[in-house]
């Protein structure tokens, strides 16, 4: 956004009934499931693929021990996992991890869909009900609109909505997009979960704009289809802006296409740090919420996190529909 940007959200500040400060300070009465949190131990032998060692701000371990003493304070009850490894051994560690603390309610993990390895690893995963899913797209140089043309791509997806799981996509841009509604149209009984819409970058040619827009609209045709609003904090000319109206306008046209019932909650964490705190992240998110009304807070904090996940309660304090 350009300087001009901050200025007009910043002046719109006064007609939004909650700022970031004042949200921070909002009661917890609504349970609160973090749809997306990332899981690594960097002082395991070997290391981890993410993040890189010269990242000064995330670079230590991210377990749920830490995540929950963030979190739980803020009204966070449940946490889902999604893989932060192109590593096939770390399927199986994050499920350990998670399997050992409760706050955990699933993790999506990563696997290639049409691999020799895919049907085999996917059927021994799904038996393990802290498995939701796996994730595809802009990450680990993967490219979904290409590999879903290689032999058994396709067929692979299918097998993951026949058992019930779902499909993470993974740092959203206009070709991703386009890619995502492919899938969609051809396995339409297949759950997908667009992380980080809002980051997504938007084309200005106007062509590619309403295109751009033309691929959502069709997309939240498919009941099937849910949004996370995460990676929202961006840094402009150096700044991180913290009230809720500098980020209204873009979230207002992804909440417009997409509904009350297909937009959950996701940190980020900890890759979210590098923007703000989680408290602040969460802050912007409760501001831009909470004047839809207490029946939608519900829907997107935890409520449309089981229709995308189809996640199950482990805590006694753990919401169910």
């Amino acid at each position: 956004m350009r300087r001009r940007d901050v200025l007009k959200f910043a002046a719109s500040a006064g007609v939004v009934c909650a700022t970031s400060s004042m949200a921070s300070a909002l009661p917890a009465s609504i349970p609160i499931i973090d749809s997306h949190v990332h899981l690594f131990d960097t002082s395991r032998p070997g290391g981890v693929p993410w993040p890189e060692k010269s990242d000064s701000v995330i670079y230590k371990p991210a377990l749920p021990g830490r995540y929950a003493k963030i979190a739980e304070p803020l009204g966070v009850v449940g946490a889902i996992a999604i893989e932060a490894s192109p590593l096939a051994s770390d399927n199986d560690w994050v499920l350990r991890v998670a399997a050992d603390n409760p706050i955990m309610v699933g993790m999506v993990g990563d696997l290639i869909p049409g691999s020799p390895s895919y049907l085999r690893e996917l059927d021994r995963l799904h038996a393990n009900p802290l498995f939701l899913g796996i994730r595809y797209g802009n990450l680990w140089n993967r490219d979904l609109g290409l590999d879903m043309k290689k032999p058994g791509f396709l067929a692979g997806l299918k097998r993951l909505a026949e058992l019930g799981l779902e499909l993470d996509s993974a740092n959203p841009d206009p070709a991703l997009i386009h890619a995502i509604a492919d899938v969609s149209d051809r396995i339409p009984n297949l759950r997908i979960v667009i992380d980080h819409l809002p980051s997504s970058p938007i084309p200005t040619a106007a062509p590619a704009r309403r295109e751009y827009w033309s691929q959502l609209r069709h997309l939240s045709q498919n009941p099937r289809v849910f949004i996370k609003l995460s990676e929202i904090p961006v840094r402009v000319d150096g700044v991180v802006p913290k009230n809720p109206a500098f980020y209204k306008e873009r979230l207002d046209a992804i909440w417009d296409v997409f509904g009350e019932d297909h937009i959950l909650y996701g940190s980020d964490w900890p890759n979210s740090d590098h923007l703000a705190t989680y408290a602040e992240t969460l802050a912007i998110v409760r501001g831009y919420v909470t004047p839809k009304g207490h029946k939608v807070c519900q829907k997107f904090f935890w409520q449309n996190s089981i229709a995308a996940y189809k996640w199950h309660r482990r805590l006694p304090n753990q919401p169910v529909l």
